[in-house]
């Protein structure tokens, strides 16, 4: 198992992992055996230990890795890098029985099965010439990394597929109409190019996929970090077979071409469980296909990885943290107010609380919170949703989204007789909130006793860490920032990313929210209640410490964490603001 079995189980006895008479017995067993072990006794009787269920071989590893101070690494929950893939060629990785993780500069990831194994490390890190760190996982899984990565589509790539579609012009697929089970792979190109192609698009960290038939080509796009990246596009003749494909994995009718259609997908690529949110829609030339990836990983993120500096922290979980009354997260769609709003949910979700949410759709299953998917078809409305829930004595509800007077009467109702709600509205700056509650039909008296707070946010690109430099801004960029920001740059120093492998080229790696965060406070709720305009409002909310957005991205532009460019293009001067 390891180049010094003898030390593995001197080490699981040491640790309780088995008693002595344990391996006593296994090691008689191998001894009484006709044939002599190929891996050698001390294998054998680990192999025999381990057969017996008397110890796992995950808690070998865990053992190892204790003992050498090393981090144990699940290949099945990582998201493998293609250029450390491309860095240690498989003929090493079988000899050496290593997996590559990722590589960051001259440093390159492994994970190994023996830590004892010190001259293969030394060895391979002489061939590759790079400083190698290991991480500890089973043979098993290494082995199995090494076959799915090196092998199949994954490691394929387009190239390959689209060669395989090429090679034969008059291709035609027959796709399955029910139970895939016995479909191999090799025989269905189309069926390997889908999955390549979400697969692809989890690697390069997309969040839609876009299909969109055109008069004579068939466009593919990744939206990466917010920006829609075209890549190599699949030949014209096979948009049908393509589009056929993945209606049947969303369980759309292929039938049906004629009406706009949605579905869901949820599969495994890259070892990861995956969902996606299919929207079918006909054009002139076509069926147009938009697949959003939902990322559950973003559900975990602590509020600085989001993007608050540590004050707007402190104010928004004191918000969110209130027994009663409404907060609310507003902005365009595609701007980050699900993961704010489950961030929060995240935060405060204890098991002394009972959380309910209602949402259209349900797009994350979150543990220890009840989800309710609204079905406008069998009458399951936001509205009977939260009349409902209010019976099932929650602590803290969230609602998707305030569409219309009934909903947000209930929401209201239900923040003054003791619960916290949470929800989504669709304006331009925190503020208008207000206006908008009002513009709905909520009297002006109801919002004041019940608005918390509102936070307006966008998002901006992260400057990719690998290839961040600093640069002198030009005197357009300075001057584009406004005499108040100019007065605090007087020792920042500003970044860009050069563009690396790692960010395909683009120097933005990743988003973070820019954020507005409007506090209710007495003051403001005796101007909501008295009907006052969204200008004064605002200018209260300013004289009481409010920034707005586009100062918020200054602060993350000083930071050293984006651009002021990417701040201009999302936000509005303080004049139209």
């Amino acid at each position: 198992m390891t180049s010094a079995d003898d030390f593995v189980i001197q080490l699981i006895q040491d640790r309780g992992l088995v008693s002595e008479s344990d391996v006593n017995q296994a090691r008689l067993q191998v001894e009484a055996s006709d044939e002599t072990p190929e891996s050698g006794e001390d294998a054998a009787i680990i192999e025999l230990l381990v057969g017996k269920s008397l110890v796992t071989k995950p808690d070998i590893v865990e053992a190892l890795a204790d003992e050498f101070n090393m981090e144990v690494v699940d290949l099945d929950d990582i998201r493998v890098s293609h250029e450390a893939l491309e860095k240690l060629p498989r003929d090493l990785a079988q000899r050496y029985h290593v997996f590559p993780i990722e590589i960051d500069g001259h440093q390159l990831e492994l994970a190994t099965a023996d830590p004892l194994d010190v001259d293969a490390i030394d060895s391979l890190s002489h061939v590759l010439k790079i400083t190698i760190n290991t991480r500890l996982a089973t043979r098993e899984e290494i082995e199995t990394a090494i076959n799915q990565y090196y092998e199949g589509p994954q490691a394929e790539g387009m190239e390959g597929i689209y060669g395989e579609l090429a090679e034969d012009a008059d291709l035609q697929i027959e796709l399955p109409t029910g139970n895939e089970e016995g479909t191999k792979q090799e025989e269905a190109p189309i069926i390997r190019y889908v999955h390549m192609l979400i697969t692809e698009a989890i690697k390069r960290r997309a969040s839609d996929i876009h299909l969109e038939p055109l008069e004579k080509r068939f466009r593919v796009r990744y939206r990466i970090d917010g920006v829609l990246m075209e890549v190599e596009n699949p030949p014209k003749r096979l948009q049908p077979s393509i589009i056929s494909r993945l209606k049947l994995m969303a369980n759309i009718s292929i039938a049906e071409k004629r009406i706009p259609q949605d579905g869901r997908i949820q599969m495994k690529a890259s070892t990861k469980d995956i969902d996606l949110r299919v929207s079918c829609l006909p054009t002139v030339f076509g069926e147009s296909i938009v697949m959003r990836i939902l990322d559950k990983e973003g559900l975990n993120l602590g509020l600085p990885q989001l993007g608050f500096f540590s004050d707007d922290q402190a104010t928004f979980e004191r918000l969110v943290s209130q027994p009663d009354g409404i907060f609310l997260v507003t902005g365009p769609t595609g701007s980050g107010k699900s993961t704010t709003l489950y961030s929060a949910l995240n935060y405060i979700n204890h098991p002394d609380r009972k959380i309910i949410t209602v949402e259209d759709p349900v797009e994350y299953q979150m543990t220890g919170i009840n989800q309710v998917q609204v079905r406008k078809d069998v009458g399951m409305t936001f509205a009977a949703a939260l009349r409902s829930m209010l019976r099932q004595a929650p602590n803290i509800i969230m609602v998707g989204e305030i569409r219309d007077l009934e909903t947000a009467e209930i929401a209201v109702n239900a923040s003054l007789t003791g619960h916290m709600v949470f929800s989504t509205l669709h304006t331009n700056d925190a503020p208008s909130a207000v206006t908008r509650l009002v513009d709905i039909g909520v009297k002006p008296f109801l919002v004041s006793a019940s608005l918390r707070g509102a936070l307006a946010q966008r998002l901006v690109r992260r400057i990719c860490s690998n290839c961040k430099k600093p640069y002198v801004p030009s005197p357009q960029e300075v001057n584009s920032m406004g005499a108040a920001a100019q007065g605090k740059m007087t020792d920042a120093t500003f970044y860009t990313g050069e563009g690396c492998p790692k960010c395909n080229g683009t120097g933005f790696k990743g988003r973070l929210g820019i954020f507005e965060m409007f506090v209710i406070t007495e003051e403001i709720q005796q101007m909501i209640y008295e009907g006052r305009t969204l200008v004064e409002l605002r200018t209260k909310a300013r004289e009481g410490g409010m920034r707005n957005m586009r100062e918020d991205g200054w602060r993350k532009v000083f930071a050293g964490m984006t651009t002021v460019e990417e701040v201009l293009h999302v936000t509005v001067s303080d004049s139209i603001a």
